[in-house]
């Protein structure tokens, strides 16, 4: 309970003010919300947390290779899983997990899918400012975050450790401390 809280005024007070404050002295944004990912993280694996099989996996829309016909972004099980992309990988996962599994195109859509699926913990994967924000609205719903790797820059055939996701899933469902 009392790291929960610990967590509650670290996003709701903290980040904020870490936000405004980078802003005044032209502190790269990145660093920041990098800061409050890695320390919601280390809050969420610290506190006391029970194993659960409601796990979302929310992934961003920008991991879909670019040049791809089909669209997965309301159904990620469109994926004929050609593997251009980590898609299939996760399709994969999800099935085995037996969890829920959704694409973003953006902060609002991955909201409502939070409010429409009401999981128990989440996963989430995308840049610094999706997930800093995003980890802080869904608070104190426990959130793990994986900053997406962006070789060709922002929004663009991202890419993500799959073995980082699997070690936040299986955190969750209390396979790993």
């Amino acid at each position: 309970m009392k790291r929960q809280l610990v967590r509650g005024v670290f996003l709701k007070i903290v980040f904020p003010v870490m936000s405004i404050v980078s802003s005044v002295f032209r502190i790269n944004k990145e660093k920041v919300q990098q800061l409050v990912i890695n320390v919601n993280n280390k809050l969420v694996r610290n506190g006391r947390f029970n194993p659960t099989k409601r796990i979302l996996l929310l992934l961003p829309h920008c991991l879909q290779w670019s040049e791809c016909k089909l669209k997965i972004t309301f159904n990620v099980y469109n994926c004929a899983g050609c593997g251009k992309c980590e898609i299939k990988d996760f399709t994969t996962i999800a099935k085995k997990l037996g969890l829920e599994l959704f694409i973003a195109t953006g902060g609002t859509l991955a909201r409502r899918i939070v409010a429409d699926t009401k999981p128990e913990a989440i996963v989430a994967v995308a840049c610094e400012r999706d997930l800093s924000s995003g980890i802080a609205d869904s608070y104190p719903m426990p959130v793990l975050g994986i900053i997406n790797d962006r070789p060709y820059g922002p929004c663009f055939n991202t890419r993500v450790d799959i073995d980082k996701v699997e070690d936040a899933l299986k955190f969750f469902a209390g396979e790993i401390k």
